[in-house]
């Protein structure tokens, strides 16, 4: 471990962030509102601190060493940090837990925070950080409380509830089919909708209704279900996306299900921990409101069915 007096101050690294940002030790200057040679000493004691040429110099401009753009981006993330901590402690003070929570986007849009109102009214001393996770796999390596995620229930060192099971379903704005699709072959002749974060998907709904089609990969492709959703809106093309996802387009009409077959045993959604955290009050407290939220939301559907 680094002696303290190894460890770079925070004004060397505001200083050397706000010249990286603007290349410049004089608009770095203004910004801090320092001289322009207190910005320069304090990279420069940065420099030496370190042993490396962060910055190339000359009469005219400013440049970043290659090491000098790594050190960039780690100490930008650092500061980031330390500035939302600050805040977190400032606005929640010493009698709140922060419950640290990573979900899907498009499952943090349309489930999540419909799933999570009034939480923080009924519970106030539960402060809530929703990270979103824009990729398309989960690693134990996440600083989490919990985690709301697609699979099969199994993740290293964690404990999972499964919340429901997906249904995938076909859809497109109203006016956006030439006419109702009387066989699943005709559907080759519209745009399919592709999302990177489930990329087979296309193939398997046709080949579990025991249609060949060369067209499974073909279309235009989103990083999220979100996307695809708000492009089948707009008449982009035919989504395949989680029922679950799209309840509230089907029931104001702004989409409609283009076939009506539903795709199952894609895996299910799930509620997760890690194991040592399961006896935690905040996640006990959590993982009640959720189950309350499904049940509430069940005997809804029951009752309007």
């Amino acid at each position: 471990m680094l002696s303290f007096r190894k460890y770079p101050s925070t004004t060397a690294m505001q200083c050397f962030e706000t010249a990286a940002r603007h290349l410049s030790f004089t608009k770095a200057a203004q910004e801090l509102h320092m001289t322009q040679s207190a910005v320069s000493k304090q990279v420069a004691q940065l420099e030496e601190l370190l042993r490396l040429q962060l910055f190339q110099r000359s009469s005219q401009s400013l440049y970043l060493t290659p090491v000098g753009k790594k050190y960039y981006l780690e100490v930008e993330k650092i500061l980031k940090q330390i500035e939302l901590s600050t805040i977190d402690v400032m606005a929640h003070g010493a009698e709140t837990e922060t419950i640290k929570i990573i979900a899907h986007p498009t499952f943090c849009a349309r489930w999540l925070i419909p799933a999570l109102k009034g939480f923080s009214k009924a519970h106030p001393n539960i402060h809530l950080d929703v990270k979103e996770l824009t990729q398309s796999f989960f690693s134990e390596d996440h600083v989490l409380d919990i985690a709301f995620l697609h699979g099969d229930g199994v993740w290293s060192g964690m404990e999972a509830i499964q919340l429901f099971e997906e249904e995938m379903i076909v859809v497109c704005r109203p006016d956006y089919l030439e006419k109702p699709l009387t066989s699943l072959c005709e559907i080759n002749s519209y745009v399919l909708l592709q999302s990177n974060s489930r990329p087979s998907d296309w193939y398997y709904y046709f080949e579990r209704q025991g249609v060949n089609s060369n067209c499974s990969f073909i279309g235009p492709r989103f990083e999220t279900f979100y996307a695809c959703i708000t492009a089948a809106e707009l008449g982009c093309g035919i989504a395949l996306v989680p029922k679950i996802m799209v309840k509230n387009e089907l029931l104001t009409g702004k989409l409609i299900k283009a076939w009506d077959y539903e795709m199952k045993n894609m895996g299910n959604y799930y509620l997760a921990y890690p194991c040592h955290k399961g006896s935690m009050p905040k996640v006990k407290v959590m993982i009640e409101w959720v189950k309350n939220y499904i049940e509430k939301t069940n005997k809804e559907k029951m009752e309007c069915s």
